[in-house]
């Protein structure tokens, strides 16, 4: 080989033979095979596949034998949440066409009303990847109305319908900024939810409505809700559809119209504050419609520049006939159903 004047051979190859050209042509194959397969790997994994669903480019599908997840980048939310093919989440019309909207199941944070309108946090679009078997993350954008940024987790369980939901808040911006975590999932309409109560409730009723945007009533009164055994039971829309419980109990039930049960499961902390006005663990918007909010709320975070703060929801979905009505609804059978369901104690 010959050298420019000033210039020597590398030691690390001075003395390698000289590759010959068919030894050249299976090094590149294998490079290029290489690389196929490190991109596949990372568009699939075990129950986990990229693919356009209801309309919506670059979704991800997380699947099991039972149960089926897609999520989308717009929003970075849950669009459906499957059974044995049912959809257990409102979906809109508009949503189903790929058209936009901001239907089925979605995520925000809060304090409502004190946190600035938010877009690019609430709709998107976030960046989705693969991150092993059935799982995924989805990041949003910087938000600068907040300070915040979003990391959402999502994993379904090998077998049965749990699926865990991990949202991070990242404040990205130079200041100490409050959040809170807040779900916001459409379930199908004209349900019965079932919210059981934890003692030391600041709330008469064990529960609030508010009457408007602005008022709250901490002595409500509706024939659609009722107490009995530690429960509290909404059945159908109430006259005003907003309404707030501060239980430590840490999940709640709605029985859907389809034979279905909607399981949540969240942490609760007794001694931590929660910085929703009403100091919130759950809400839950009912209105005379196809659809009902519920809405798990997470306790006040107070982040430095840099600092982040995690909060994690679980989901199941188990069938069971409709019962009717809020009286004909047996919490003994469905508290032994929760547990089994869920493994909580």
């Amino acid at each position: 080989m010959q050298m420019l004047p000033g210039l020597s051979a590398h030691p690390s190859t001075a003395n390698l033979p000289a590759m010959k050209p068919a030894q050249m042509i299976t090094g590149v194959f294998t490079f290029c095979l290489m690389l196929c397969l490190s991109k596949s790997s990372a568009q699939s994994a075990k129950g986990a596949r990229e693919l356009k669903a209801f309309g919506y480019e670059n979704c991800i599908e997380l699947k099991n034998k039972t149960t089926r997840v897609v999520l989308v980048p717009s929003g970075g939310r849950v669009l459906s949440y499957e059974i044995n093919g049912i959809n257990t989440l409102y979906l809109s019309e508009s949503d189903s066409q790929g058209k936009g909207g901001s239907s089925a199941g979605r995520f925000d944070i809060g304090p409502e009303r004190v946190l600035p309108r938010h877009d690019l946090l609430w709709s998107g679009p976030y960046k989705g990847k693969i991150t092993g078997a059935r799982s995924a993350s989805f990041t949003s954008g910087k938000d600068d109305a907040t300070g915040f940024q979003i990391v959402r987790n999502f994993k379904l369980a090998a077998n049965g319908t749990h699926l865990r939901i991990k949202q991070t808040v990242i404040n990205i911006s130079n200041k100490t900024r409050q959040v809170c975590y807040w779900c916001r999932t459409f379930v199908h309409g004209q349900g019965i939810c079932i919210v059981p109560v934890t003692e030391y409730s600041r709330m008469p009723r064990k529960h609030v409505i508010y009457e408007n945007g602005t008022t709250i009533n901490f002595l409500p009164d509706d024939e659609k809700i009722s107490q009995r055994d530690g429960y509290v039971l909404v059945e159908g829309p109430p006259r005003k559809p907003k309404l707030g419980f501060d239980s430590k109990a840490g999940w709640m039930a709605y029985f859907m119209r389809n034979d279905l049960i909607f399981v949540k499961g969240w942490p609760t902390y007794r001694k931590r504050p929660y910085n929703e006005m009403a100091g919130l663990t759950l809400s839950i918007w009912y209105p005379n419609g196809p659809m009902c909010e519920l809405e798990p709320i997470g306790p006040q975070e107070i982040l430095k520049p840099g600092g982040k703060a995690s909060f994690t929801e679980d989901w199941w979905v188990t069938e069971q006939k409709f019962p009717g009505n809020s009286r004909s609804v047996d919490l003994n059978q469905l508290e032994a159903k929760i547990k089994k369901l869920t493994g909580r104690k």
